[in-house]
């Protein structure tokens, strides 16, 4: 059997580890900026607001129902993430880390024992990180993906939800809407209802053949799974990514290419440790540049430029200096830019990265070392970017707005909670 462990709300729930006075509040997360919601408790989501609505359209129901709202703290995400996976790691055969907040676990118990190893392990995330998980265990991943959706639903499930015989297997089915589907999407999701596909189980009932032609390889995959046909490998250790970007939308309209540049450098930062990480190399980066286009007052411009790295690199000066080049190509000054972005392409493995016949080898090898050495010290506890390129100056710390961030609970020595007793 398969389970998936689904983190419920999980950002909210990261806050409100720290703070339990957002208990049973309304609770609104932004993204990057404090653009518009990306995380939202139940309350939050009663009063009408939805994921993805931006601040100031919803900021008056916000002030009126005395809604929370928080600016993205994804330092302190990634650190209880990371703490619900050592905690799944010790319950389960293994794990399939899928998302941030979601990860299958594989394991052998007997049938008669698995609401109660469900429960178990839910109950067993909250004692450790705080955060509550809805678990669902079926033959299949899309299975336990609906599985999942019961256990979040109902409270009688007490946060564990089996689907194990052909009987709750419709049953399940008939209660989920088609659009709710993994792997429908909202495109296949409309063009089914056009035939009159409303629910999972009208999509079960489908002849194979006919799926397979609508939709190709993945709606039948799809629809094999929810038939109890295990279908979609384990990936207990995630591709490597083919390209890597690092991109952000600014608070303010940047008209001066200094603080242009010491954005990309910040973003050559990221995606050079983001390189080293999955030990690739990239051999093409290209910069893009855009304006407000929900501004129609000023000005539009939008803009790219490649450049070829004379070898495959990882390195983070490399990086920077042919962004900086590929950025003076397409910088105007009369146009102000709301959104910046790199991108590396063409990655290879550490085994297929091919030298020049014109670089220094040993210089390379020098690089390589100098940037092992920062990432160790940038990943200690308590030294996050300890260590920079000096071009990143301040980076994006004046072009970035953040105006409800909470602390960083569990990473930094200052913020940690005291606690006095008298």
């Amino acid at each position: 059997m398969i389970g998936l462990v689904d983190c419920n709300n999980f950002f909210v729930s990261c806050e409100r580890v720290f703070r339990p006075e957002l208990l049973d509040k309304p609770v609104v997360v932004l993204s990057n900026n404090d653009g518009c919601a990306v995380a939202l408790s139940n309350e939050a989501k009663a009063l009408g607001i939805r994921r993805g609505d931006p601040m100031f359209r919803f900021k008056a129901i916000a002030d009126s129902n005395h809604v929370t709202v928080i600016s993205g703290n994804h330092r302190l995400y990634h650190d209880m993430s990371q703490r619900v996976m050592m905690t799944l790691r010790s319950l389960a055969d293994d794990i399939e880390i899928y998302s941030v907040d979601e990860a299958f676990i594989h394991f052998d118990i007997p049938p008669s024992a698995l609401h109660e190893y469900g429960v178990s392990v839910a109950r067993t995330v909250r004692r450790n990180t705080g955060i509550p998980v809805s678990v669902g265990i079926a033959p299949t991943k899309t299975l336990a993906k609906v599985a999942a959706r019961f256990a979040k639903k109902y409270p009688g499930y007490k946060g564990a939800c089996v689907i194990d015989t052909p009987e709750k297997v419709e049953k399940a089915l008939s209660l989920t809407d088609i659009a709710d589907v993994w792997g429908i999407g909202r495109r296949h999701s409309r063009r089914l209802r056009q035939l009159g596909i409303e629910t999972a189980l009208d999509f079960i009932r489908m002849p194979s053949a006919r799926v397979r032609e609508l939709f190709t390889v993945i709606g039948e995959r799809t629809w094999l799974e929810l038939n109890g046909t295990p279908c979609i490998a384990d990936e207990l250790t995630p591709p490597d990514k083919r390209t890597i970007t690092s991109s952000r939308s600014f608070a303010r309209d940047i008209h001066d290419f200094e603080s242009l540049r010491q954005a990309i450098c910040t973003f050559s930062t990221t995606i050079g440790r983001k390189l080293r990480e999955q030990d690739s190399y990239a051999l093409e980066i290209q910069v893009f540049v855009a304006t407000n286009r929900f501004n129609e007052r000023v000005p539009q411009y939008h803009n790219a430029a490649t450049r070829r790295l004379q070898e495959p690199s990882a390195d983070t000066p490399a990086i920077a200096r042919a962004a900086i080049s590929a950025l003076r190509s397409i910088y105007r000054e009369a146009y102000g830019i709301k959104k910046a972005g790199l991108t590396v392409t063409k990655l290879v493995s550490r085994e297929g990265r091919q030298p020049s016949l014109f670089a220094d080898g040993i210089d390379s090898a020098r690089r390589d070392r100098l940037m092992a050495a920062i990432d160790a010290i940038n990943s200690s506890p308590g030294r996050p970017d300890a260590v920079q390129i000096a071009s990143v100056g301040s980076g994006l710390t004046d072009l970035t707005r953040r105006e409800h961030t909470s602390r960083l609970f569990t990473t930094r020595l200052s913020d940690i909670i005291a606690v006095k007793a008298t």
